[in-house]
């Protein structure tokens, strides 16, 4: 009998999900990411569902994402929970490569980035709503956004709050007690956040974690990332690695192994890299003792819970 995707409750809200989603931002396409065609974006989208993975995050600043999601999805709405972004400004030019994208967080981009959102992916609802940028506090305040994102919520247009969220702003977003989910970067290789997501879980806010296998290995991921996994080799984590497994599935199940962390997207153009991180998740996380002695040598070499970016 085939094994089947882990789940977990996302934090307060009725949500189960997979432990694995999909990060839909690798289907975006050029200017800021690499050439994708509708064929490949729909065989990829498709493969994803019949997985078994049900979590699919996007974004409106994501290229063709959302497009591509209504396009070829939305004939399977009822399989997976949906979760994009809102602040990015709606009709803004595509910021160049390398350059972050505009963000607004007034009470009209947000409702007409997320009632285009709700066009592009042919849905009646979305159920989590993030804030993208991780904006602080007093300009989610000053601009009454999180008020617009409640009202919205009351028409039935979103199901959940969340926000897209980094240091230093992170504290401020968990102790503000408004938001069911929030999205962090985290994986062996960029452990700032760990003691954040921990206190975000026991808080009662879903986890959801990006970036946990920092971004694929140099030369597969299309992100050169060779400085930062240089730091992989410094801390011999190869020695830890099980017999024909690689660096990036180590990288997965290291991050899965992280008690408070509810669900982790990862993004793929491949339908086969998809199964192998489906296969990765199916395994399970890191046993416990290889676990932390990944942690107790990755703290050595400079790479620990308390470092700040």
């Amino acid at each position: 009998m085939p094994q089947m995707l882990p789940t977990a409750s996302l934090g307060r809200t009725e949500l189960v999900v997979t432990r694995l989603g999909y990060g839909a931002m690798e289907i975006r396409g050029g200017p800021r990411g690499r050439d994708v065609t509708p064929r490949e974006a729909g065989e990829v989208l498709n493969a994803v569902l019949d997985a078994g993975v049900n979590y699919i995050d996007t974004s409106i600043d994501y290229g063709r994402s959302e497009e591509f999601i209504g396009k070829y999805l939305s004939h399977r709405r009822s399989e997976y929970f949906l979760a994009s972004k809102c602040g990015c400004a709606v009709g803004a030019p595509t910021a160049p490569p390398g350059q972050r994208s505009q963000h607004v967080f007034t009470r009209d981009n947000i409702i007409a980035g997320v009632e285009q959102s709700l066009t592009r992916m042919k849905t009646d609802r979305i159920d989590v709503v993030q804030f993208h940028a991780a904006p602080s506090r007093e300009t989610l305040k000053s601009e009454g956004a999180i008020d617009t994102l409640l009202d919205l919520k009351s028409q039935g247009k979103i199901r959940f709050i969340g926000m897209s969220s980094t240091l230093p702003n992170l504290a401020d977003h968990i102790a503000m007690d408004v938001f069911d989910v929030v999205q962090i970067p985290y994986s062996a290789l960029q452990r700032e956040h760990e003691d954040s997501i921990t206190q975000a879980a026991d808080a009662g806010i879903g986890t959801v974690i990006r970036g946990g296998v920092a971004k694929g290995a140099p030369g597969v991921s299309g992100v050169n990332r060779a400085a930062v996994w240089q730091k992989f080799d410094e801390a011999k984590l190869d020695e830890l690695r099980e017999e024909g497994e690689s660096r990036t599935a180590f990288m997965l199940r290291f991050t899965l192994a992280h008690p408070q962390i509810h669900t982790i997207i990862v993004g793929t153009l491949q339908p086969g890299h998809l199964l192998e991180n489906v296969s990765v998740a199916e395994a399970g996380s890191l046993p416990i003792d290889v676990y932390d002695e990944a942690r107790r040598r990755l703290d050595a070499v400079g790479i620990s819970s308390t470092e700040v970016s």
